[in-house]
């Protein structure tokens, strides 16, 4: 035995054989003892192997965890009115606590026979967390943040790369009763440090395991821990760069990221679901992570290897993604209908050829008479999961950095989207048919602002577009940009979808779209592109087009 390690040991003993946890000035020496030699075995793993070998101290250091416990949980039942001496105690016991958790997390760090030891004191430790974690605690109490943020760092460490130890663990604690679950209470905390700490115990339990993963996605303890995760992560969105909230923001888009890696994300999505609503704010949430990594995943291809892992995440999402847009497209339509007073129930889109018709304009002018005020969260949803589509199956297509679109190098995602039904309807019918409507309903609407009314009737203005029209809040944005960009990329080089947009109507829709919005940046140029696909070596869709002939000209706007 090293001197230095013989040191610390005879530091240790001492301190436990004179301890008493009534008396400050023992409390005092004991956290003395403790911080130096915590300090000491986080830079010396010789002094810990040594120390870990001496059976006495595990003895001592789970008497002093089950005393250190007892006091602390019964503190309140002696005598429930504070008074100064009471402050100064529950203060002592907070100080130890915080201390013996260094020891232990310094102890145990990368020596798995001293983490099998401590494990032992897991269950005090957990009821010594669960306390310092309640609502009281850890709004009032700094110090009750620091002592739960030391204490999950320790139990933590006993855990880590000891696959044994942590598969025991997680299965215990998403089995907890849901009053006992301290994770969820960890993850509420207002203290940046403590959810990364946590975020890290997560991401390392997880990692490498199909089984924990699974776990957290499947079980019901696990469903509320992914919720209070992904409320974190919006909290720290807007977190500076380089602090820590930023970096547990990283921290937690990686535990996404292995759920998604893992093909976990359909299950997440669905516990997500709330009964009478179509989407809820933690899919939408979930969708924006997975547009996310659809999108770097696209970019950071280096090999051969990466490429086929990222074929398969795709081919795992699809299906949910499918549904999804099939689900969320079909309640818009539904919703924007009952919107409208009166629509052009003709199967055929007013064209450019007949704008001045007495259908197209009442239906410009017809009054809404109703608004579903889930719309506007569910196109917000519909513009991610379009986008997550559209990467897909760009990608499918052998899309390059000039964003052209060339020969198929995996037609089978995108053949899976076109051969998706739902009610005999596949995703393109569908398209056509959302298109065709919110042509004519997105004009009419401008959350925040009054309906003006003239001579006694109801007259709903189109506002004029403003510099800041472009930032529209309301869940609109980029809707029709990305549901005809989706369109043109899904009938490229696909006789059969070119055909049957144009039986649906569709090629006067999609000309209607050949138009500047700010609210829908590049609109024109997308729809251009899918006028381009659907009729690139079609001739009955190029007849169509030759068919019509413009009433006058377009200004530079496209109007």
């Amino acid at each position: 035995m090293s001197e230095n390690a013989q040191a610390l040991l005879g530091s240790w003993k001492s301190a436990c054989t004179k301890f008493d946890i009534t008396s400050s000035p023992s409390v005092i020496q004991l956290v003395t003892n403790l911080e130096h030699i915590a300090q000491a075995l986080a830079q010396d793993e010789e002094a810990r192997v040594t120390l870990g070998a001496d059976a006495s101290l595990w003895s001592d250091l789970g008497k002093l965890w089950r005393d250190l416990t007892r006091a602390q949980l019964t503190f309140w039942d002696v005598d429930d009115e504070e008074t100064d001496l009471t402050s100064n105690k529950d203060e002592d016991l907070r100080t130890v606590c915080g201390s013996l958790a260094k020891f232990t997390r310094n102890l145990v760090a990368g020596v798995p026979e001293n983490q099998a030891r401590a494990y032992e004191n897991e269950p005090d430790m957990r009821r010594l967390l669960h306390y310092h974690t309640s609502w009281s605690a850890m709004e009032a109490d700094t110090e009750a943040v620091s002592v739960s943020r030391v204490l999950t760092q320790a139990i933590s460490n006993m855990v880590t790369t000891n696959e044994a130890l942590m598969s025991k663990l997680w299965e215990t604690y998403l089995n907890l009763p849901e009053d006992q679950v301290v994770l969820i209470r960890l993850l509420s905390s207002p203290d940046p440090r403590t959810v990364l700490t946590v975020f890290i115990f997560i991401l390392n339990c997880i990692h490498g395991s199909r089984l924990r993963s699974t776990m957290l996605t499947r079980t019901a303890v696990g469903t509320r821990v992914c919720v209070s995760l992904l409320d974190d992560m919006l909290k720290l969105y807007e977190a500076e760069e380089s602090s820590v909230g930023s970096q547990a923001f990283d921290v937690g888009y990686d535990i996404m990221t292995q759920l998604i890696e893992q093909g976990l994300v359909p299950d997440l999505y669905g516990k997500f679901r709330i009964s009478g609503e179509i989407v809820t704010p933690h899919q939408t949430t979930l969708l924006k992570i997975v547009d996310s990594y659809l999108h770097s995943i696209q970019t950071s291809m280096s090999s051969s290897a990466s490429e086929l892992r990222a074929i398969k995440v795709k081919q795992k999402l699809s299906p949910m993604l499918a549904k999804c847009f099939l689900d969320l497209s079909a309640y818009a339509r539904k919703a924007v209908e009952r919107s409208i007073d009166s629509l052009d129930h003709s199967p055929r889109s007013p064209s450019i050829a007949d704008t001045s018709s007495n259908d197209f304009s009442s239906a410009k002018h017809s009054r809404l008479t109703e608004l579903d005020v889930m719309l506007p969260k569910v196109c917000e949803a519909l513009v991610l999961v379009t986008q997550c589509i559209i990467t897909v199956t760009l990608e499918a297509e052998g899309e390059s950095t000039d964003e052209r679109l060339h020969a198929a190098s995996d037609p089978s995602l995108k053949a899976f989207f076109l051969e998706t039904r739902s009610d005999d309807d596949g995703i393109v019918k569908n398209l056509i048919d959302l298109l065709r409507l919110l042509d004519v309903f997105l004009p009419r609407i401008n959350f925040g602002r009054p309906v003006h009314s003239s001579g006694g009737k109801d007259t709903q203005t189109t506002p004029t577009p403003t510099k800041g029209s472009a930032s529209d809040p309301t869940g609109f944005q980029y809707l029709k940009r990305d549901l005809v960009r989706l369109l043109g990329i899904l009938c490229h080089g696909v006789k059969a979808s070119q055909d049957l947009v144009r039986t649906c109507g569709g090629i006067p829709v999609v000309m209607n779209l050949c138009v500047i919005d700010e609210r829908n940046p590049y609109l024109r140029e997308h729809a251009i592109f899918a006028l381009h696909c659907l009729l690139k070596d079609n001739r009955e869709n190029q007849a169509v087009v030759d068919a019509i002939q413009p009433l006058g000209e377009r200004d530079e706007a496209g109007s």
